[in-house]
Formats: C-alpha cells, sequence, structure tokens
C-alpha cells in the first residue's frame, strides 16, 4: 500500500488501482517508487509517499479509540524495547502500539478478547508489513499467561490490568518491564497498588501535550484544550 499525497489530502491505495477524486482519475501504475508524481486527467499531481509509523495512526481500520503516537512513544522510551525483543501485549484494539512495535522489530504477541477486533487489527498489521512479528490472537491474555515467561516487556491496555499485573513477575524476563495505559484515574491507582506489591520503580504519569501558537506577532502556548489522553504506569522486574 502507498499513500498518494496532493496538499492536506492523503488516499490510501494499493499499486495497479484506480484513485478517482474531484481532482481528477488518477491511474495508478504497477511499479510506482516513493517520490514519484502521479498525474490525474485533470493536470493534478499526487505524490507517492511510503508508509511510516505515524501514518498507521491516521490509515488504520479503527475498532476504537487507538493510543495515541505520543502514547507509544513514552512507552518505547521508558521500557526501551528494541529489535529482537520479545513484548506481550493485551488490548489490542485497533494495535497502533503492536504496529509501531513491530515495525521495530520486536515480537510480539497481542490478545484481543473481541473476535472481530482481532481480525481487524490483523488486516492492520499486513497494512503495516509487520504481520510476520506480530501474532494477533482472540481471546483473554489472563488465560494464556501459563505459557509465556521471559518476555522484555508486558504492555496492557485492559480493564483487568490489575488482574494480570499480580502475575506479571512469573511472565517478564528479569529486568523486563511493564506498561500500563489506562483512560481513568481510578484504574490507574488500581494498577499502581497491584504494582508496589510485586515490581519496583513503580511510575505514574499522565499524558498531556499542548501545542504552540506560532506567528508574526510572537509565540506562545495554544489556548485551546490541553492535549489529556490518559494515564500511563511503568514498573520493573527486579
Amino acid at each position: 500500500m502507498i499513500l498518494l499525497v496532493h496538499d492536506d489530502r492523503e488516499y490510501l491505495r494499493e499499486p495497479g488501482t484506480e484513485l478517482q477524486t474531484d481532482l481528477g482519475v488518477l491511474e495508478i501504475p504497477e511499479e510506482v517508487e516513493p517520490g514519484d508524481v502521479l498525474t490525474t486527467h485533470l493536470d493534478e499531481g499526487f505524490r507517492v509517499r511510503r508508509l511510516r509509523g505515524p501514518d498507521l495512526f491516521h490509515h488504520f481500520q479503527r475498532t476504537g479509540a487507538p493510543m495515541l503516537p505520543r502514547d507509544v512513544g513514552l512507552v518505547v522510551g521508558e521500557t526501551g524495547v528494541a529489535a529482537g525483543d520479545r513484548v506481550l501485549d493485551a488490548g489490542t484494539g485497533t494495535g497502533v502500539l503492536a504496529g509501531y512495535l513491530g515495525r521495530l522489530g520486536v515480537e510480539v504477541i497481542t490478545y484481543e478478547r473481541d473476535p472481530e477486533f482481532a481480525e481487524v487489527a490483523r488486516e492492520n498489521m499486513a497494512l503495516a508489513g509487520v504481520d510476520d512479528r506480530v501474532e494477533v490472537r482472540s481471546g483473554d491474555v489472563l488465560e494464556g499467561l501459563d505459557s509465556h515467561s521471559g518476555f522484555d516487556a508486558v504492555t496492557l491496555d485492559t480493564e483487568d490490568a490489575p488482574s494480570v499485573v499480580e502475575r506479571v513477575p512469573e511472565t517478564l524476563a528479569d529486568g523486563g518491564f511493564l506498561a500500563v495505559y489506562s483512560p481513568f484515574v481510578e484504574a490507574t491507582r488500581e494498577v499502581v497498588e497491584a504494582a508496589r506489591e510485586r515490581l519496583s520503580n513503580v511510575r505514574a504519569i499522565e499524558t498531556i501535550q499542548r501545542e504552540l501558537d506560532v506567528d508574526t506577532r510572537g509565540t506562545r502556548p495554544s489556548t485551546g484544550p490541553v492535549g489529556h489522553s490518559g494515564y500511563l504506569v511503568f514498573a520493573r522486574n527486579v
């Protein structure tokens, strides 16, 4: 799959197909490379762009609110997961986190309870080109925990995260990390309490982002809403 870009418009298409817009009809050749400019019959140009990580957030088929890129960045930065590591994930949803990790070369097993959501996530992993590294399983991670061990990180975005955390030490490798996302502060507190009894270096943070307004008069924080997305808990198995 490739992105076709014209100003602020983006279209996701396969080579060899056709794009029809008010800017004209575009025949996409089978052999196309990033950086090529394709022209519609109305002489409007579209630049070909290769899919990158942030594009996945915008073009994945969604089954709910996906994890925001800034939260993904915090998970990667705080856990240090890298190519060759193994991650156990639960609460796949749209699969943004799993997709990002797969593109880093991480081997991921991710659990999604809803079979239909799991199938969409598999399609998204194929779109991201990581279906060989990300295995989407349909089911409850708690039922499969006994068969998992030695993971470099466990990442959770589930309502039953505290119950999973209780068994995480047997799932993580020595020095491995836990990262739990929650949209609610009450759930975050439960995760922290469960983690403090079993893990070390427990930290909870709220993820907030505020944009800047930059114009000819000067630069200042935007007066728009502060971008709160949720809470993240990190801990380590040492």
